[in-house]
């Protein structure tokens, strides 16, 4: 048997998964130690605590060894995408990360596009254009003139935090790379040009490695702190969206598919970027995957709304995501449609308040209750579905015939049969796991116990079953999807 330790960041929460495969290419994965994560608000910036995430990690591998089950083959992290820190030359965090949804990001973005067009960036990057990449985190501080990166040696994403604290080694893997707006996938290197616009030394940019690398191994002072063995820290698809990909069960080139949690991204895998004036014009991101594919998608606000909703809710009643989502079923939809992707939702004080704004902007209902505001996000998301399959297909070339949904959102089964019946196609659910999966199973396709992608999407299928979701009540949503296409602009 092999057994494979994956660390899995979110933006509100932190898991350590221990993945067992046995002899018959069957995974068990078992949660041993879960955390929250979240941004702090300090002096008016967001940041990332990830020293204290780096103890919590600590705390899991603590749990894996207490489980007496043998060896730990590898090691494996992935986070959400863009964010990095920056080390001094002696190999010290200056300061913490500034999180991706901090609101120097976006005067950053509009300065930046003066500099250089909309058109040439994507040129360069073949990377949707977002307000949040790291392009714009780095342009901001260079405009603060920010002390950072005067002192700055090397930049290391979130992931490569990681594998650095464990192993002392530094290094970037391709499918973080491809998020960050800051990499030619076409020359495949950081692209000078653009540090020569944001006045930043590319130098502090680090080597960028494929999935299967062999960072290093675990530091012995780790390995005397929690009794870990002599473990390989592995390259995996370091984007959560990578892992989440390689670890979707998709049955062929028509199939889409949809990372579904904070955010979704939904997109199709290629084995070529698709880098044309209506993928630029359509804002699809052309994203590094596993074994020589792109995962072609584009980014929607995906349960973000929700979460945000819920917890303003829970100042007055604390509901779970189960019973939010029931109340949203059973409550008759008011008709009201919202735009997921509206600046109004990026991070404002209050989510109910910015959808009932957004609703009398648009001359439209106002939720009136909880059971109302629910359906109205799923609803909306559910559409913004229907309108990026309608994009896909076009820059592709492919008829879309089903969907796959993996990641959190997959247990949502209110906002699946929505998916379903907006977009007319079924939809496959699971597994909710699939980031852990994949980063679990690329580890064992690096130590070769897994020896192609077929085969390790292969043992997805035989390990976790999906739920089918078959279109209903179709027509109904066609005039809804009208009055969002309005919305849409």
């Amino acid at each position: 048997m092999g057994k494979y330790l994956a660390f899995d960041l979110g933006a509100e929460s932190g898991r350590a998964m221990l993945g067992t495969l046995d002899n018959n290419k069957k995974l068990q994965i078992q949660q041993l130690h879960r955390f929250p994560n979240g941004m702090i608000n300090v002096r008016g910036v967001l940041h990332w605590d990830v020293i204290g995430m780096y103890r919590e990690m600590l705390t899991g591998i603590t749990a894996a060894v207490a489980q007496k089950t043998g060896k730990i083959d590898g090691i494996g992290f992935d986070t959400w995408g863009v964010d990095f820190g920056l080390f001094d030359g002696n190999g010290f965090l200056i300061g913490d990360p500034i999180a991706y949804r901090d609101s120097r990001r976006l005067p950053a973005r509009d300065k930046f596009l003066t500099k250089m067009t909309r058109e040439k960036l994507y040129e360069l990057t073949s990377i949707q254009l977002q307000y949040f990449n790291t392009i714009f985190e780095l342009y901001a501080m260079s405009l603060e003139k920010n002390p950072q990166l005067e002192i700055a040696k090397d930049l290391l994403f979130v992931p490569d935090i990681f594998n650095y604290f464990f192993t002392g080694r530094k290094a970037t893997e391709f499918s973080f790379a491809t998020t960050t707006q800051l990499y030619n996938i076409r020359t495949d290197a950081w692209e000078k040009q653009i540090f020569a616009q944001l006045g930043v030394p590319i130098n502090i940019m680090q080597k960028v490695v494929r999935h299967g690398t062999v960072i290093g191994m675990v530091e012995p002072e780790i390995r005397k702190e929690t009794g870990i063995n002599e473990t390989p820290v592995l390259a995996v698809g370091s984007h959560d969206t990578a892992s989440a990909v390689a670890a979707c069960p998709l049955s062929s080139e028509s199939a889409a598919y949809i990372s579904s949690g904070t955010w979704s991204l939904m997109g199709i895998e290629s084995k070529k970027p698709i880098i044309s004036e209506k993928a630029f014009k359509y804002n699809f991101t052309n994203e590094g995957g596993i074994c020589d594919t792109y995962r072609v998608l584009k980014n929607i606000s995906g349960l973000w709304l929700l979460q945000e909703f819920k917890r303003e809710e829970a100042k007055i009643q604390d509901y779970s995501y189960a019973e939010l989502s029931e109340m949203g079923k059973n409550t008759p939809s008011t008709g009201a449609v919202i735009d997921p992707d509206a600046p109004d939702f990026i991070k404002p004080e209050s989510m109910s308040k910015a959808i009932a704004g957004y609703c009398r902007t648009h001359s439209q209902p106002v939720p009136r209750n909880v059971g109302e505001y629910v359906r109205l996000i799923l609803e909306s998301l559910a559409l913004d579905y229907r309108y990026v399959q309608k994009q896909i297909e076009e820059i592709s070339g492919r008829k879309i015939t089903q969907i796959n949904i993996i990641g959190g959102g997959s247990q949502n089964q209110v906002l699946c049969q929505f998916a379903a019946d907006a977009t007319g196609l079924p939809v496959y659910a699971g597994p909710v796991e699939a980031t852990a999966i994949g980063n679990i199973l690329v580890q064992a396709m690096a130590l070769g116990a897994v020896k192609s992608h077929p085969e390790l999407r292969e043992i997805v299928k035989q390990s976790f079953p999906l739920v089918a979701y078959e279109p209903q009540r179709t027509g109904s949503w066609d005039e809804r999807y009208a009055r969002f296409l309005q919305i849409k602009g």
